[in-house]
């Protein structure tokens, strides 16, 4: 199988919510609406603009999967969000939440940035075993840099040195 990682803009909007709400709402009960989460209206102005980014992994032109990453002020390095793959294409077999996080910490470090933060929420058990796979050190909530842009349903958050990669 082959597959594509594209950096996405706001025509991609329909397709990512199409792909990111129902992950988040129906499998996994996140109480979390689009309005909660302005970001996805209009990914070029939260994302693109500010020195980040917003990817999708497509088969085919079809969005299976997508990360985004937010540049923090200088120094601070980048937070990442919106890491979502359906359901039929997760886990080691096909790789893809893996060549996403990869093609993000290498656009991070080309960036200049020296640290990755996330914040997630505590049911998702899969995703928690998949950052400290990664690397990734589970932090305090009081230890995060001070423009870290918290989610209101974000519990858990990691921090990733990447001079360490």
């Amino acid at each position: 199988m082959h597959f594509e990682i594209d950096f996405l803009n706001n025509n991609d909007i329909p397709e990512i919510i199409a792909l990111i709400l129902p992950i988040q709402q129906i499998e996994h009960q996140v109480p979390v609406t689009i309005e909660d989460q302005p970001d996805l209206l209009d990914i070029e102005k939260y994302y693109n603009k500010k020195g980040g980014g917003f990817w999708g992994i497509k088969q085919q032109g079809v969005l299976l999967g997508t990360i985004a990453l937010i540049k923090m002020e200088a120094g601070q390095g980048g937070v990442i969000r919106k890491m979502f793959v359906q359901k039929e294409y997760r886990g080691k077999e096909l790789g893809l939440a893996q060549k996403l996080l990869e093609h993000l910490i290498i656009y991070a470090k080309q960036a200049d940035m020296d640290h990755l933060y996330l914040g997630t929420f505590h049911t998702l058990k899969a995703a928690l075993r998949f950052y400290e796979r990664n690397g990734f050190v589970q932090i305090e909530k009081a230890t995060l840099p001070s423009h870290f842009p918290i989610m209101e349903v974000d519990d858990v958050f990691f921090h990733l040195t990447l001079n360490n990669i």
